[in-house]
């Protein structure tokens, strides 16, 4: 079963994410500047190993550069620079294509794009109509590319991660990717097993409803041929983690927690547990509250399978992404 995850495991147990190269810091952008999320870089950072992308670098354009946009079909835009209305739409497509192929081997659980880039920003991109008028429809060239050639990859970009939901359930997804590939890497139909069983309570919290899809899977493994097996159980897991938790259903999850101390609590405790349990079901307390108390329990009334849940750990706790209510 899954140990309970200390600072020093997460540490040693990086995940690979992408990332646009100005938001650490780099001077690449177009007018020869950054946009250093430090956020990203000095706590993020610090979990895993950044792979950092710059589309328009990379293809061999120079810093400073003339400004681009999308302007067309918001489909199938072009991209072209901005004052000389240069095309560089083939010769970004075919970097693209290009190097999506080559970030197949650094193993990548996620993305961080930069919003509003012509080719890196993720959604929600200017795309100028034959009158010159923009509207935020597009998706970058380089970013396209990257989520049709990685569907199952999470990806974020650095605008909407300052939603707080947003960026836990985007963190969250990176380090459950990171946890099946280890955990499944030898293909083995009781590694699957394994690694369902240790995050049951997690994807309870998503969606009961796929839980149980997922959990027939494992319940008959004979039934698909290996390579299908692994390839719909994780796009069922990742379609899972997709699905935003809420206080009613993180609530539920931990009301079935309760049950395995039913022989042990008193009654003053199982009446303290439901009040907890209640603020936080109301939005009066953030989740980390009654983890807390939940947590105490099962150090003091040894519970292996509630030790080894992964939704008590799911990332790292310096992160605090379950501090808001």
């Amino acid at each position: 079963m899954r140990e309970e995850m200390t600072d020093a495991a997460w540490l040693r147990e990086k995940p690979r994410v992408g990332i646009s190269t100005c938001l650490l810091g780099e001077r690449v952008r177009y007018d020869g500047q950054h946009k250093w999320d430090r956020y990203l870089t000095d706590t993020v950072g610090r979990f895993v190993e950044w792979v950092p992308v710059c589309p328009e670098v990379e293809c061999g354009l120079p810093v400073p550069r003339e400004a681009m946009r999308l302007v067309g079909d918001p489909e199938s835009p072009r991209l072209v620079t901005s004052r000389t209305h240069a095309d560089m739409t083939e010769r970004m497509l075919e970097f693209s294509q290009r190097r999506v192929q080559e970030l197949e081997k650094e193993n990548l659980c996620g993305f961080i794009f930069k919003s509003g880039s012509p080719t890196s920003g993720m959604t929600r991109v200017k795309v100028y109509d034959e009158s010159g008028m923009p509207q935020k429809v597009g998706t970058g060239v380089f970013a396209r590319a990257f989520m049709e050639h990685f569907p199952l990859v999470p990806v974020e970009d650095d605008g909407r991660l300052h939603d707080a939901l947003l960026r836990e359930n985007f963190i969250e997804r990176i380090f459950c990717l990171k946890s099946y590939r280890d955990c499944v890497a030898d293909r083995t139909v009781e590694a699957l097993i394994d690694f369902h069983a240790q995050h049951k309570l997690q994807l309870m919290a998503h969606s009961p409803s796929m839980l149980t899809e997922m959990g027939r899977l494992v319940a008959q493994p004979k039934a698909l041929a290996p390579e299908e097996l692994f390839g719909s159980y994780e796009r069922l897991l990742m379609d899972c983690l997709r699905a935003m938790c809420t206080p009613g259903t993180n609530a539920n999850v931990l009301m079935h927690m309760m049950g395995f101390f039913k022989d042990e609590l008193t009654s003053d405790e199982k009446q303290e547990l439901l009040d907890v349990i209640d603020r936080y079901r109301r939005e009066m307390v953030p989740l980390v509250v009654p983890l807390a108390l939940l947590q105490h329990y099962v150090r003091k009334y040894p519970k292996p399978y509630l030790a080894g849940q992964s939704y008590l750990n799911p990332h790292p706790i310096e992160l605090k992404l379950r501090n808001h209510a």
